[in-house]
């Protein structure tokens, strides 16, 4: 029964900002015709950010949204949008991995729809006090929620390998050894406070790359994830989309980046019924005691990406991938957790 976000943390903030004001966030059209809204359903925007997605979705059908955000900025302004929106839009305050729990005490355990746009907005990137960016100095910080580990925790206390680690997994930064190696050589004469000091000691561990690419750019984006356990945020948030989606309610995952990427496609593909085969163009269905009947069909077996436009107007929108898939009828198959 159906239910009433190699990409680079400077370009891969997921929204723009048009001349006349106001926010389109990287490929909403493509969003909410994916989600194939409807009246009377129930959709969940994850990552409210600066509320592009929950506004196009409020305006492209007469139903009802959720938005889920830990930033205490992006909160205050999905109250003022949840303020004129005639008590159709519904603000959670916390983690998206933390979905099922935020929606039940509202009384809600199925949706008809669910979309993430992953990564760092381009609000984070642009304050400085907020230590997302190297293009500004600023406290090294990057919790897009008020509490927790900052990363200036982490480079001032972690061990050399686990940085190295870090680096390596989460910005695909193939020196995150050499990285970690003046990270840890630099925090011993002064512990490393300011987003311009830890970039300027990337930058010399890292040449300058052909594309123009600032060197930071990966480490950064590693320790972003890192502090937000964005990881696991996004298993968790997957796992529990999967739970919560009624038959028919789709799936839209906006990624900026190989590794969220990755994950989702993973996902995706597991869910849908097909793991890899013996080679990239033999896919290898679930047989035997592994068999179980999908949980998702994929809506396209490759990732949506931006119009030559909108790379053209906005420039951070070209890393962007829609992955979009449909939620069978069949039981989930982790019904507890991923």
């Amino acid at each position: 029964m159906t239910a009433a976000a190699a990409l680079t943390a400077e370009d891969a903030a997921p929204c723009r900002r048009p001349a006349a004001g106001g926010h389109i966030p990287v490929m909403r059209d493509e969003v909410v015709q994916a989600l194939a809204l409807r009246d009377g359903g129930v959709y969940v925007d994850c990552t409210f950010g600066e509320g592009g997605y929950t506004e196009a979705l409020l305006a492209a059908a007469g139903c009802r949204v959720f938005a889920v955000d830990r930033d205490p900025r992006a909160i205050a302004l999905a109250q003022a949008l949840a303020a004129r929106s005639d008590g159709r839009l519904t603000v959670l305050e916390g983690c998206f991995g933390d979905l099922e729990a935020l929606l039940a005490a509202h009384g809600v355990g199925a949706v008809d729809g669910v979309v993430f746009d992953l990564g760092v907005s381009s609000a984070h990137l642009d304050e400085a006090e907020r230590g997302f960016s190297f293009r500004f100095d600023g406290p090294l910080d990057m919790r897009m929620g008020s509490g927790g580990t900052t990363a200036a925790d982490l480079v001032n206390s972690l061990p050399e390998h686990e940085l190295a680690r870090i680096i390596f997994e989460y910005g695909d930064e193939r020196r995150a050894r050499r990285v970690a190696t003046f990270i840890a050589e630099a925090r011993t004469v002064e512990p490393i406070t300011r987003t311009g000091r830890l970039a300027s000691i990337v930058r010399r561990a890292v040449p300058m790359s052909r594309d123009g690419i600032d060197p930071a750019t990966r480490t950064f984006q590693a320790l972003r994830m890192a502090v937000n356990d964005e990881p696991g945020e996004l298993a968790r948030g997957l796992a529990a989309s999967e739970r919560l989606l009624a038959p028919g309610g789709r799936l839209g995952i906006v990624a900026f980046h190989s590794f969220e990427d990755r994950v989702v496609k993973d996902f995706l593909r597991q869910r849908a019924g097909v793991l890899p085969g013996p080679s990239r163009h033999q896919p290898l269905a679930i047989t035997g005691a592994e068999r179980r009947e999908p949980s998702f069909r994929l809506i396209e077996r490759r990732p949506l990406i931006p119009s030559a436009a909108e790379v053209a107007a906005n420039p951070r929108s070209r890393s962007a991938r829609l992955r979009v898939a449909e939620r069978t009828g069949s039981p989930v198959i982790c019904p507890s957790s991923d």
